[in-house]
């Protein structure tokens, strides 16, 4: 059936639609997806039926990247954008956490050791003074 439809367009004949309104309804078929479903451009392209079907692959190429960081912005609670992967919220927290260098670790552990205190402590301590700091330049209670 795509090959029909790339026929029709080689003949002159284009759905006329911008890669904006593009964007905009593979924004509206991403936020009907059920969570935990595959995210790709194929899925999407294929909700979109004709409309998906008749689109020049450039122009879908633009419009997923456009609809990547719109779903990303309008509907934080559903979607997060990792680098330029849209995934879900929900994968966020099973993302491993980066873990201190040894290096890091060395040097944490020295001051921890000429402070008196233990490396643990002192993470608290400079967590609480980092908090503090931010809360003072954004003027927040």
């Amino acid at each position: 059936m795509r090959d029909l439809f790339a026929d029709v367009r080689r003949a002159g004949f284009d759905i006329g639609l911008s890669a904006g309104k593009l964007a905009k309804a593979m924004v509206e078929v991403l936020s009907q997806l059920p969570a935990g479903s595959k995210i790709s451009k194929e899925v999407v392209v294929r909700h979109l039926g004709l409309l998906g079907q008749m689109s020049k692959s450039r122009d879908l190429d633009t419009a997923w990247d456009k609809a990547k960081r719109q779903a990303a912005r309008e509907l934080p609670g559903r979607f997060w954008l990792d680098g330029r992967i849209l995934r879900w919220e929900s994968e966020r927290a099973d993302l491993p956490r980066e873990k201190l260098s040894a290096a890091g670790r060395r040097r944490l552990e020295d001051l921890a050791a000429r402070e008196g205190v233990s490396p643990d402590a002192l993470l608290a301590a400079l967590i609480r003074s980092w908090r503090g700091a931010r809360k003072g330049a954004t003027g927040e209670r």
